[in-house]
């Protein structure tokens, strides 16, 4: 394994995350993700993005409306010169999905699995990897699944814990690259 990955959560890293948002008018873009994303691609890291889409197993939106909208989000990137290598997604929760989508999954976070299938699709090297989250789950996802750099973004405070950084801007990530 010898690429190196920056590692995003959707809502609430990428776009501001109003609750399942699943419509491109809904769709809006936190300040400096494209500055990071640019930066990042520069230092020599993929981009992944890592995100829970309970919204699908809920049956709050299907699939096929999620799709539109990464694709649709994957083109900004692209208008921006930003490749986004991937996009790995789990529809699943294990009390409010319905059908097959009620259960136990490790691919959702705070379990480690769309980390590690991107890894071993990818030839990620963890070790040399970032993984940004707005959410403590996200922080046990990289962490489980052995990625050297969490970083919780949660714009209000910025701290430091045991097994990842806080911050409260998106550029601040450039200290971690």
């Amino acid at each position: 394994m010898n690429q190196k990955c920056l590692f995003l959560d959707r809502d609430g890293v990428i776009n501001i995350d109003y609750g399942y948002v699943h419509k491109i008018k809904d769709f809006h873009f936190i300040e400096g993700i494209f500055d990071i994303a640019n930066k990042a691609i520069g230092q020599g890291y993929i981009i992944i993005v890592i995100t829970n889409q309970s919204g699908i197993g809920r049956g709050l939106f299907s699939a096929e409306q999620f799709k539109t909208i990464t694709e649709w989000m994957v083109e900004q990137f692209r208008k921006q010169d930003i490749l986004i290598t991937d996009v790995y997604y789990s529809p699943f929760h294990p009390t409010h999905g319905v059908g097959k989508y009620k259960k136990v999954d490790n691919t959702r976070k705070p379990s480690p699995g769309m980390i590690i299938k991107a890894a071993k699709d990818f030839n990620i090297d963890l070790k040399k990897s970032i993984f940004v989250g707005d959410k403590l789950s996200d922080m046990e996802a990289g962490f489980s699944a052995g990625v050297r750099t969490n970083i919780l973004f949660d714009s209000k405070r910025e701290s430091s814990q045991n097994n990842y950084y806080q911050i409260s801007t998106l550029n601040q990530i450039e200290l971690y690259l």
